[in-house]
């Protein structure tokens, strides 16, 4: 007898869900800088990874976005290497919509912290984020993070978060 393949649910595992400003990311045309965007996190339940959305507020100019994973380490605010990439097209019909990277084959241990970053080298895309202050940040197991071509090290940011959602297949 066979029985149907239940498959496990996706549930996002992780968000910050407001969006009351926009953080730049891509080529920016004025000084011919890239500014790459990051947002760690830590993950609150063990799962394979499905996908992470960011949300897209304004596409200025269109072109491919990459969104690379890695781990983090709090303690010395370092990025580990890539874990796993997607890349998706980024256009007008973006705009003020959640846009859905599926990086897939990944699995996130309870109590980790990860990392994604945000990059591309045609576009220029408004990503949706919260603005929050010393005093009460927007996202508490997280950090905004803003690198630019000639900073590598980049810069956190405790009182911005990206708008993100974490999607994952409980373990």
């Amino acid at each position: 007898m066979n029985t149907p393949n239940q498959s496990r649910p996706t549930v996002a595992a992780v968000e910050q869900l407001t969006n009351n400003a926009t953080s730049w990311m891509g080529h920016r045309r004025s000084d011919n800088k890239e500014i790459v965007m990051g947002q760690t996190f830590i993950a609150p339940s063990e799962g394979d990874l499905e996908a992470i959305e960011v949300f897209s507020s304004i596409v200025t100019q269109p072109g491919q976005v990459a969104m690379t994973l890695h781990t983090f380490d709090p303690q010395l605010q370092s990025w580990g290497p890539s874990l796993g990439s997607a890349t998706v097209e980024f256009n007008h019909t973006c705009n003020n919509k959640w846009v859905a990277f599926k990086i897939l084959g990944l699995h996130l241990a309870k109590g980790m912290s990860y990392g994604f970053r945000l990059e591309s080298h045609d576009s220029y895309v408004g990503v949706g984020e919260a603005a929050g202050s010393a005093k009460q940040p927007p996202f508490a197991s997280g950090k905004e993070w803003r690198f630019t071509s000639n900073d590598k090290k980049g810069d956190a940011f405790a009182y911005y978060s990206l708008a993100f959602k974490v999607g994952l297949k409980a373990a």
